[in-house]
């Protein structure tokens, strides 16, 4: 039985960073219709970025994560409006293909500047735990869990009571009635990709605070994100949160039961499962009408 709650325990609190993975992804998904398939180069290159800080100035990962932050959303926002914005409009096997070509380079452009090696985030308490009932509670995940659950309820906050949060869902509700209204979308979907990119760079730098990662980490992380994007319900944060702890479940108990090589195999049969009775997700749907028309 205590090996039972273990996994359970350990489910939650590596769905919770799940979630924090895969909440930028579904954001852009749910607002811009575009799958972006670079958005795991963004996580480990977060990763990168908080390694760094890390070493160089000493910053413990819990600050060097708003570094990494700052470095991914000004790299998002200019990726998206001088190259996706060129093809947003296309059809979206070309969006498609943009941003899986964005992930090889910078996937490779990773290994070349960090190498292939994979690499961590060393801290005094990211390895010691404590015991809760018998169960162990890493410290380390702990903190990442709680750090998503905040960073989800806050950017619930900042859509619904922010006028640049209430911009980014009218855009993403009716893109024409925005732009009637005098919004800029060019502007308002470069900041939405920005602000993808910045919450992959902070997840990326708790990845490596709990665990070690290496460039070719990126194909994982996005496929889990496009997985707990679908199954929450895209472009809904609560949805991602949902989706990336049921995802964190199923793998800690399909370990738990089953060997290894089920794993993956169970997460994709969840995702069936949820899309054959509720095909808008776990949480509501998307809120996108149709593409931006720049």
């Amino acid at each position: 039985m205590t090996g039972f709650l273990q996994a359970v325990a350990y489910g939650l609190l590596q769905g919770g960073l799940l979630a924090l993975v895969a909440v930028g992804f579904s954001l852009v998904w749910g607002v811009m219709n575009v799958v972006n398939l670079s958005h795991g180069a963004f996580v480990v290159l977060g990763a990168y970025v908080g390694l760094l800080v890390n070493q160089r100035l000493g910053l413990d990962p819990f600050l060097g994560m708003f570094v990494a932050a700052v470095a991914l959303f000004a790299l998002g926002y200019v990726v998206q409006r001088f190259v996706i914005n060129l093809v947003v409009n296309g059809p979206i096997f070309i969006t498609l293909l943009l941003t899986f070509g964005l992930e090889l380079l910078l996937t490779q452009g990773m290994n070349i500047a960090f190498t292939a090696n994979y690499q961590g985030i060393q801290t005094t308490y990211a390895g010691t735990s404590f015991a809760v009932a018998g169960v162990q509670i890493p410290v380390g995940r702990l903190l990442a869990f709680v750090l998503s659950v905040v960073v989800t309820v806050a950017l619930v906050a900042v859509m619904n009571r922010t006028r640049v949060g209430m911009s980014i869902m009218a855009t993403g509700m009716d893109r024409g009635a925005a732009r009637l209204m005098g919004i800029r979308a060019r502007h308002v979907y470069a900041l939405t990709f920005g602000i993808a990119a910045g919450l992959a760079g902070m997840a990326g730098t708790m990845i490596g605070m709990v665990g070690t990662f290496n460039p070719a980490s990126a194909g994982g992380f996005t496929l889990l994100s496009f997985v707990i994007a679908v199954l929450g319900g895209l472009g809904n944060m609560y949805g991602a949160l949902a989706g990336g702890m049921l995802i964190g479940l199923v793998q800690a108990l399909g370990g738990y039961f089953l060997s290894g090589t089920w794993v993956n195999a169970l997460a994709f049969l969840v995702l069936i499962l949820v899309l054959m009775f509720r095909p808008s997700g776990l949480v509501g749907k998307a809120f996108y009408s149709a593409r931006l028309e720049v």
